[in-house]
Order: C-alpha cells, then structure tokens, then sequence
C-alpha cells in the first residue's frame, strides 16, 4: 500500500467554523487504490505551517503521496500551490493539468484552480481544491496513473492487483 497524508488548508476550517468534508470525500475517492491514508492534519492558510507539514510528511515520515486540499483558488489568502512549490525537486505539470482538465468538463470554475503536482524526495505532492466534489473530481482524475507514478518515485513495486 502507498502510504499518504492528507492536509487541509483552511482559515476557517482551522477556526472551528467550518467542518472538514473534504478530507472524507478524498478517502472515500482513495479507496479505488492502493492507498492507506497514514496522516491528516489541517492549517490555515499560512505558507509557513503548509511548508512545515509537507517537509515532514515528506522528509521525515517519508509518505508517499501527499494530498493537500484549498489555498489553490485566487483571493488573497490562497497561498498552496506557492508554499508547495518552494519545497518541490521538480514540477509534474502534466498531473495539475489532467485535473483541471476534468474538471472543466463540469464547470468553467475550474480554469481558475492553481493547484500544482510535483515530487520532494520520494513522494508525489498534489494540490487539490477545497471543495469536497473538486477535491474528489480531480483525484479522480489522476487515480489511474498513481500507482505507477508512484512506483518510479518510491521504488516501490507495484502492480494491477498486487503491491509489494
């Protein structure tokens, strides 16, 4: 199983004033595969905290993929996709732009996602919207590819039906 951390940014959320949907719209979409969700947390969107936890969901407990949902759209405070990149080895635009892709089959709202896909060390990092239907829609868009993504960045085996 591909271990993976999923981390919410939201002011509100971390506020108390807002419930964390998402997170479950994104496990539910995860049982498609072979992923185990081994970490959550959520934070408001202050870039220093996103960075805090990605280096050591990354760094340290070595997830592999790590799914960070908000802070991707344009106001203000949507600071996910800049805080991610800082961190990352190198971009994997072509995965950000499956998602959008997707999710401009069910809305025009889509084209002004941020969201960005890369890899630190050996794990992939995706950023997702905050919504509980975009979050699922855009992974949904990328789950096929995952585990082989997955694969070449962890060395890990991995086949239809079998992981090793």
């Amino acid at each position: 199983m591909f271990r993976v951390g999923i981390l919410t940014v939201s002011d509100k959320g971390f506020r108390g004033e807002r419930e964390d949907t998402t997170h479950l719209a994104i496990r539910e979409a995860l049982k498609a595969g072979p992923f185990e969700v081994a970490a959550y947390e959520m934070v408001p969107d202050e870039p220093p905290l996103i960075k805090k936890v990605l280096r050591l969901w990354a760094d340290r407990e070595g997830l592999d993929l790590i799914l960070t949902n908000g802070g991707t759209g344009l106001s203000p405070r949507d600071k996910t996709p800049e805080a991610t990149r800082e961190l990352l080895d190198k971009e994997v635009p072509g995965l950000a732009e499956l998602m959008r892709l997707r999710g401009l089959e069910k809305t025009p709202m889509a084209a002004l996602s941020r969201g960005l896909a890369g890899v630190r060390g050996k794990s992939l990092i995706l950023n997702l919207p905050g919504s509980p239907k975009g979050a699922r829609e855009s992974l949904e868009a990328v789950l096929p590819v995952l585990p082989h993504a997955l694969s070449l960045i962890t060395g890990k085996t991995w086949r239809e039906g079998h992981h090793e």
